[in-house]
């Protein structure tokens, strides 16, 4: 009758159908090999043209291996030294990092700690063989059991841990390495010997390049991203407030955009706690550059860092007020936005002053808190105080009643739900039918509570008389507590400067205007993260 059966679908159609999709597919893949040159090199440019110094961190590791490199290329040198300059290649590859505190950190750990595991392997070697052949192994054994043990125990320590745990790791390999192999190899010290000579010229190659070409400080660096991160708060609190008090709708969001400059601003201040604290680390080790030669207080950073994390907090729940689902009338926020906009406008000041002493090395000004602050934040009181109805509703009087009304409510409720007697529990077969169908009665509304909650709960957040208010006294709090959160950032600039011994405030300095505007996305630069490599390659 001219029906064709289909069996698994294997029909002409179907056939074609899947040709067709893999004919796109293809089509698809090949557009993006076609693709993939362009989009590579834009992605390199962009990383280079972000940070040029990554671009000449590459040209110096380049430099140095082809430097090391000259141990096998040259036929004199190779002669001398053999098959070992593979480890001053090996020390280059895993000592050079981008800071010279990195490099210097890694570079004298790795030398001190082969240095030691060389002068401890020739002493247990020694004893060893003074012992006889019978006692060798066994005390060899043993030596390594304990110099095993032990070195393991003391990376636990947290000192050791933080900076000296890549040479602790180096000491316990090299030792090994040498003990266990002087067992069977006759000339053993020759090769230990051998072997931290190319070290000693792979992280004399490396402490070179780091320090004499271009270097590039870790101090410098967490000098930097220092005042970077008060200057990303300042555009975080004035572009905040400033959408806050837009009269445009804000657009609907999935999520945090990335390219929203709030939250870029204060992203660098929550993400920099490991950044902070290796930095500081590795600047520890620079030598001292300036020109008095005083310790500086790295750790003063450190724990700055920790008070801006803890007012970043604030501005996170400033701008969480943006996306609230409750939202104030924007002719409601109109009451306030004067005072509001004044006062995250002097925080924004006061911050990017902050900035500016700290990336010039500084004093900052007597006057960084000025009056206007003050001003405007009594302005913020008298307008609230001038719209009491507004958070306490039309009949405030009454209200005041209201959680005695509730409390006897719930003692009533309380009384009626536990107060049963004994004598009236039920014992009979008719209490459980009559607790079953109690039972499903209170299922049935369960499930349809639990569909009804989203309506229902918003609908009695809404039927408050100051429900639209909530929201704008809970930004208007947040915006409170900023300013005083920020005495205890004043602080600590001031505390690092005197530590520091920043130069002292000159009433000519410029004093840093802040532009009520919000910043464009693309002016918002997040902190650099050039942090070296933990690994404790051999």
């Amino acid at each position: 009758m001219g029906v064709e059966i289909v069996i698994n679908g294997d029909s002409p159609y179907g056939t074609s159908a899947r040709l067709e999709k893999m004919k796109k597919s293809l089509k698809m893949y090949v557009e993006k090999v076609k693709k993939f040159p362009g989009l590579a090199w834009k992605m390199i440019w962009k990383v280079g043209r972000e940070d040029p110094r990554r671009v000449i961190h590459s040209i110096k590791v380049g430099l140095s291996l082809t430097l090391v490199s000259l141990l096998y290329l040259l036929e004199p040198l190779f002669e001398d030294i053999g098959q070992n300059a593979i480890w001053a290649v090996m020390t280059v590859v895993v000592v050079l990092e981008f800071t010279a505190g990195a490099t210097l950190c890694k570079g004298l750990n790795r030398g001190f700690g082969t240095l030691l595991a060389g002068l401890l392997a020739f002493f247990i070697e020694y004893i060893a063989t003074a012992s006889g052949q019978i006692f060798k192994a066994i005390f060899i054994g043993a030596a390594v059991f304990l110099i095993g043990m032990s070195a393991t125990y003391v990376r636990f320590v947290p000192y050791i841990k933080k900076n000296y745990d890549y040479g602790v790791v180096i000491f316990l390999l090299t030792f090994n390495l040498i003990t266990v192999s002087s067992f069977r190899v006759e000339n053993v010290l020759k090769i230990a010997h051998e072997r931290i000579y190319m070290i000693a010229i792979g992280c004399g190659i490396c402490l070179l390049m780091s320090l004499l070409v271009f270097p590039n400080w870790s101090g410098e660096e967490l000098h930097d991203s220092t005042a970077f991160k008060l200057e990303g708060l300042a555009k975080s609190i004035q572009a905040c407030v400033n959408d806050y008090f837009s009269e445009e709708e804000p657009k609907a969001a999935n999520g945090e955009s990335l390219e929203d400059p709030i939250y870029k601003g204060y992203k660098a201040v929550l993400d920099s706690k490991s950044t902070d604290e290796t930095l500081a680390m590795y600047a520890s080790w620079e030598p001292r550059h300036s020109r008095y030669c005083y310790r500086f207080p790295w750790q003063q950073y450190v724990k700055l860092g920790a008070v801006l994390r803890h007012f970043g907090y604030t501005v996170v729940a400033l701008h969480g007020c943006l996306k609230t689902e409750i939202q104030t009338p924007r002719s409601v926020r109109a009451l306030f936005k004067d005072p509001c906009i004044r006062v995250a406008r002097e925080v924004s000041k006061a911050l990017m002053e902050l900035a500016d002493s700290v990336s010039k090395r500084r004093q900052c000004s007597p006057e960084v808190l000025s009056d206007h602050l003050h001003e405007a934040l009594q302005d913020l009181d008298t307008a609230l105080r001038s719209q009491p109805k507004l958070f306490l509703g039309p009949n405030a009087n009454s209200n005041t009643n209201m959680l005695a009304l509730a409390a006897a409510q719930a003692r009533q409720k309380s009384g009626k739900d536990f107060g049963i007697s004994l004598s009236s529990v039920k014992t009979d077969t008719s209490a459980l039918l009559e607790w079953r169908s109690k039972r499903a009665s209170e299922q049935s509304k369960e499930n349809d509570r639990k569909v009804l909650r989203p309506t229902l709960s918003k609908i009695a957040i809404t039927s408050l008389e100051f429900s639209e208010a909530l929201p704008f006294a809970a930004f208007a709090s947040l915006l409170v507590e900023i300013v005083a959160r920020l005495d205890l950032v004043i602080e600590e600039v001031e505390e690092l400067g005197r530590l520091a011994h920043f130069k002292e405030f000159e009433p000519g300095d410029a004093v840093v205007s802040v532009i009520c505007q919000t910043p464009k996305a693309e002016n918002a630069k997040p902190m650099e993260n050039h942090l070296p490599s933990h690994g404790a390659a051999e």
